[in-house]
């Protein structure tokens, strides 16, 4: 049976989650699929153990970052869906064949988000698809809240690539992953092109999936992560957004960059985020902008009223966070 989906996990020095992740996948219900692992020139024994277990790899020999390393093996997979899976993840049985599934529903879908639930607190969520909004902040649906909600399917802004399914053939059409993020911000940005295109970002909450979360940084917050994410989210607003959308969400942007500068200010992180600014800035020219075309008006619409439900969103989901933490001293 010619296979239907090739399991791309990118890793970097991931060799404590190796075990787990793939226990997990050989336990999966659908057995169609193939697995490849692109490892970022990992130094702590990751090469060999791959080599010994006789797993699918491609090494390189340097750090291209997770944006590299995927497009790497998407371009290497010859199936008609891929699944990009963390190594930090042990997905439960039926989550392959439930991603295929969602896939299968409609040929505009060019992405589904499984239902990524914390490891270590089974009870909270960790991703139901990601989301945007008018103030230039990307976020997880969902996190911190219950896992026993979030149980329909629907559409979302953008994919978790943490453990997300993509249709292979549309990266040819939208362009893969932007290497010149490296890493942060890499899903979200493919996500906005494919809606700027037409296709649809999905949620599928029957493809569940357990995330460690940071297992390759190391933390929520360190300095490399603030730098880059800085560095990306200008790039993201530059090359997705078209002038006039750009001038529409010029306030916006400007308010929700002041205020984060604010909060790293805080957990002590400002010169690092300061820092990704002016290189995002300096350096946004060299990216490649998404060509406006007036057939794609419509989509940009709809993007545009998707972004300011995405901040009704974030405001009530922080509400509920800051309500259980009161609740819970």
């Amino acid at each position: 049976m010619e296979k239907k989906v090739t399991i791309i996990i990118p890793n970097y020095n991931g060799l404590i989650f190796m075990e787990p992740c793939f226990a997990a996948l050989e336990k999966q219900s659908y057995k169609n699929y193939d697995i490849l692992v692109v490892d970022n020139g990992s130094t702590d024994g990751s090469v060999e153990w791959l080599k010994e277990h006789g797993i699918p790899s491609i090494f390189l020999a340097d750090n291209t970052g997770f944006s590299g390393a995927v497009n790497v093996g998407i371009k290497a997979a010859l199936t008609p869906y891929v699944i990009l899976l963390n190594n930090d993840t042990e997905p439960e049985k039926d989550y392959v064949k439930e991603m295929v599934r969602m896939m299968e529903t409609s040929p505009k879908i060019f992405s589904a988000s499984s239902k990524m639930i914390q490891l270590y607190h089974k009870e909270l969520m960790d991703d139901a698809g990601d989301m945007y909004t008018v103030l230039g902040w990307a976020f997880q649906r969902g996190v911190g809240q219950k896992s026993s909600g979030y149980t329909k399917p629907r559409r979302i802004f953008s994919t978790c690539a943490g453990a997300g399914i993509y249709r292979r053939e549309v990266f040819e059409k939208i362009g893969y992953f932007d290497e010149s993020h490296f890493a942060y911000l890499e899903d979200l940005d493919v996500g906005y092109r494919a809606r700027i295109h037409g296709y649809d970002n999905v949620y599928c909450p029957t493809a569940v999936v357990y995330h460690v979360g940071s297992g390759t940084s190391g933390s929520k917050y360190n300095s490399f992560k603030v730098k880059l994410a800085a560095r990306n989210n200008i790039y993201l607003n530059y090359k997705n957004m078209p002038l006039f959308q750009l001038l529409l969400n010029g306030f916006p942007i400007l308010l929700g960059t002041g205020i984060k500068y604010l909060f790293f200010r805080k957990i002590g992180f400002g010169k690092d985020y300061i820092e990704g600014m002016k290189e995002g800035v300096k350096t946004v020219g060299k990216t490649k902008k998404v060509k406006f075309k007036p057939s794609h008006l419509g989509n940009y619409i709809q993007i545009e009223w998707e972004l300011i439900a995405g901040t009704f969103l974030y405001t009530w989901e922080f509400l509920k966070r800051q309500v259980r933490k009161l609740t819970a001293i």
